[in-house]
């Protein structure tokens, strides 16, 4: 993408954030902008419409866009990453699919359904919550226990209750408004139930299973490609936020009453922190496209390669929170303005923080 189409996308974006804020979803122009660049199937293989782009190249953009705007980032992320699943989904069910140019999937990964096997297919109930894109969705991913018509649980081969995925269209939903967070406003991450829902057999799959789709990268491991596309978001929401801090402590109505000692003491902190932040960038993308092109070279990535993939993720994205802590006592009262561009990326990124599966370093 060349330097000025990336610098329009990125002004359109600042354009309309606090809008996207205002509105609980992504503004009509920011959605647009988003189906004409091809966001919402990054992860989709060209034999069915998507730009054919690839794990390093995707991290890559995704840290962008949440740097753009942390919401955009966010959604663009979990919506196109549960398009990934275009790689095990029945074929003729995913020519249909991602026919649709407005095409984007929201889900949960938590298992919040019942699956009942049916003759034709399978009898849904459940409700999943925190669907990020709800609001503008096409398609949802539902994750379900599986279970026979007298009620009893379907095994896997290792005698564990089985659980399968399950692909619903948006008329087969109902949305449950419910996202009243403080931060990623505009991800519009509402919950969605069904009761009762008939499914055909082609509706279900799992994933890192049989890929169905000639393409390289499905059998990239689920867990470091959650891991990393969420610490991405992290990053780019901290990228954004480091460079508010600089400007805000110097429109500070107080500034005349710091020493020269002081301010250079805010200098050297800033500048800890941008470095501290580089380095772990550095680390965090050398393990990640090691790790890719192992699989791509010999078919597999070893478990040292996948260890460090989620070591520096979680290390980067715990940076990323502790690194915004130390730097926003110093941006004045302006940043506590709710309204402020600085308050709304700072609570964007805290609510980031809260993601399960990145709460610990190990």
């Amino acid at each position: 993408m060349s330097e000025t189409l990336a610098t329009t996308w990125q002004e359109k974006v600042k354009a309309y954030a606090a809008l996207s804020e205002e509105m609980g979803k992504l503004h009509p122009e920011i959605l647009e902008l988003a189906y004409q660049e091809n966001w919402f199937k990054l992860f989709v293989p060209k034999a069915y419409g998507g730009p054919g782009k690839k794990l390093p190249e995707i991290l890559r953009l995704e840290e962008e866009l949440a740097e753009a705007d942390g919401s955009l980032g966010w959604t663009v992320t979990l919506c196109a990453g549960a398009g990934w699943f275009a790689g095990f989904l029945n074929p003729e069910l995913a020519t249909e699919i991602f026919a649709d140019r407005k095409v984007c999937f929201a889900g949960s990964g938590a298992v919040g359904g019942v699956a009942v096997k049916t003759q034709q297919g399978y009898l849904l109930s459940g409700k999943w919550s925190y669907a990020s894109g709800a609001l503008h969705a096409t398609i949802f991913t539902a994750n379900c226990t599986l279970k026979n018509e007298n009620g009893d649980d379907i095994l896997d081969e290792n005698g564990s209750p089985e659980v399968k995925s399950f692909i619903l269209k948006k008329e087969e939903v109902n949305i449950l408004p419910g996202w009243s967070y403080f931060g990623l406003i505009a991800t519009g991450s509402h919950a969605f139930e069904v009761c009762d829902l008939n499914v055909n057999e082609n509706r279900a799959f799992k994933i890192n299973q049989q890929i169905e789709v000639a393409d390289y990268g499905f059998d990239y491991p689920f867990l470091q490609l959650a891991e990393a596309t969420l610490t991405v978001n992290s990053l780019g929401m901290t990228n954004h936020f480091i460079k508010l801090v600089e400007q805000s402590f110097y429109a500070r109505s107080g500034l005349g009453r710091y020493s020269e000692a002081q301010i250079l003491f805010f200098n050297n902190e800033l500048k800890r922190c941008k470095d501290e932040l580089l380095t772990l960038r550095t680390k965090f993308y050398h393990a990640f496209d090691e790790s890719w092109n192992q699989l791509i070279s010999n078919g597999e990535i070893t478990g040292d390669k996948l260890m460090a993939v989620s070591s520096n993720s979680r290390k980067l994205a715990r940076a990323c929170w502790r690194l915004a802590a130390t730097l926003f006592p110093y941006c004045g009262l302006a940043a506590a303005k709710k309204e402020s561009e600085i308050n709304r990326v700072w609570r964007d990124i805290y609510t980031a923080s809260q993601h399960a599966l990145l709460t610990f370093e190990s």
